[in-house]
């Protein structure tokens, strides 16, 4: 359904429409379109598109975060509160994120009939399901490639994840590893991308001299896509080196780093701040580890006041910027919890009617599309699954998934042909 709140006037919705149609008039994927008049760099990065996307790694309860049963059998203890929409209600776990409500939306309708991590995992990043013998690209690698500026030297696609050291990821499948995730462990600037103090800048040059000469005779007569797209990695690689600092989160003021918080999560939401103000297309930030077999009441008390403040300040700092404008927000999961509560006060794993936080964009602010029946143990209204998902979230900074990426003259469809976008969601 369509959601009214939050200046629903005339002259909001034309002065709206108006500016989307400039873009739209002259766009291209990944592209602004020709505007009525030129734009400074900062206004130009501005209405670059961009996807951050918040994994709630192991499986958030829908029941302790979006889609509460207070006062029910399967409720459990926490109250629903009222947010900053008129009837829409959140957990009591949330409660600063209940203030930004007016800037996202809810899905409460998902059954995705899946609940194994890892199957369940990759349907919600690639909008597929798991098959053998076949792999999709995830929604980062997807965003990066259709949205991403080529000019710009910094990867299209980055993973900030708890702990753990940086790598490059195998998640771009037929895209090429131009599109695989930069993995920033804690944080991290990327790994290797600072110069050995036993080197000096003069041997570097030479030895990326004699590098580029022997990837010029090899590609003069074995050149490919793939050597390409190595060589890119390199040169890329080099960049990083020098842009070293967009990584480094105490470059922001000691406000902002009080803001958001000296924990991991509370860093780990300001970098990603730091990379969308820069031009980074896809960010993702994983918290975890929500599969709470045992103790699942205790555990999303302290995990949710963990993610409530960051996650809100965040979301108030893009609107405020804005960046929100064009920028999709994704809070999701592999799959929910279990209604039912088990012996270990713990709630399983469930994929038949759970719920993701998503706003900015083209995404309608403050709406809510379906519904779970009182007990939360079916879909009762407007039910959806991993494949609307992708193609919503990719409709809603502008990509048009009825279109496919060429891959070596074979056409490749962006997202499941045999699904279709939640229409009412996409202003």
């Amino acid at each position: 359904m369509r959601c009214d709140y939050a200046c629903g006037s005339f002259d909001h919705l034309q002065a709206r429409r108006k500016f989307m149609g400039s873009l739209a008039s002259g766009a291209t994927l990944g592209g602004l379109g020709v505007l009525t008049r030129p734009l400074s760099a900062e206004q130009l990065k501005r209405k670059q598109k961009h996807v951050l996307v918040f994994n709630m790694a192991g499986g958030l309860s829908q029941l302790e975060s979006w889609d509460p049963k207070p006062s029910t059998a399967t409720g459990g203890p926490f109250r629903a509160i009222p947010t900053s929409v008129p009837g829409i209600h959140i957990s009591e776990l949330l409660p600063k994120t209940a203030e930004q409500m007016h800037h996202l939306a809810l899905v409460r309708s998902i059954n995705t009939q899946e609940n194994d991590h890892g199957k369940g995992s990759f349907m919600m990043q690639t909008g597929r399901a798991q098959m053998p013998g076949v792999s999709y690209p995830k929604i980062g690698a997807v965003a990066a490639k259709a949205l991403s500026d080529n000019q710009n030297s910094l990867p299209g696609h980055i993973q900030i994840t708890p702990g753990g050291g940086g790598n490059r990821g195998n998640d771009s499948a037929y895209l090429g590893p131009k599109y695989s995730s930069v993995v920033l462990g804690n944080g991290n600037p990327p790994k290797n991308s600072q110069r050995p103090e036993s080197l000096s800048e003069e041997a570097d040059q030479r030895r990326n001299e004699l590098r580029r000469r022997m990837n010029d005779l090899f590609a003069n007569r074995r050149r490919t896509a793939m050597t390409d797209a190595y060589t890119a990695s390199y040169e890329q690689a080099l960049d990083l080196m020098h842009r070293r600092e967009v990584f480094d989160v105490t470059k922001e003021s000691k406000k902002d780093q009080d803001r958001y918080g000296s924990h991991d999560f509370g860093r780990h939401c300001l970098l990603a701040r730091r990379l969308l103000e820069r031009g980074i297309t896809f960010v993702q930030v994983t918290h975890s580890n929500y599969d709470t077999h045992n103790e699942n009441f205790n555990f999303h008390l302290e995990q949710l006041g963990e993610f409530d403040g960051p996650f809100a300040t965040l979301v108030s700092d893009l609107a405020s910027s804005g960046l929100l404008e064009n920028t999709l927000i994704v809070v999701l999961s592999e799959f929910g919890r279990t209604p039912n509560i088990n012996q270990y006060f713990g709630r399983d794993h469930w994929g038949k009617a759970w719920s993701v936080c998503l706003g900015g964009a083209n995404i309608q602010s403050g709406a809510v599309w379906g519904a779970t029946n009182a007990q939360g143990t079916e879909v009762s209204e407007n039910e959806v699954d991993h494949g609307h998902l992708f193609h919503t979230y990719l409709q809603a900074v502008g990509v048009d998934t009825t279109e496919s990426f060429d891959i070596d003259g074979r056409p490749m469809p962006i997202a499941d042909p045999a699904s279709e976008p939640i229409k009412d969601l996409l202003s």
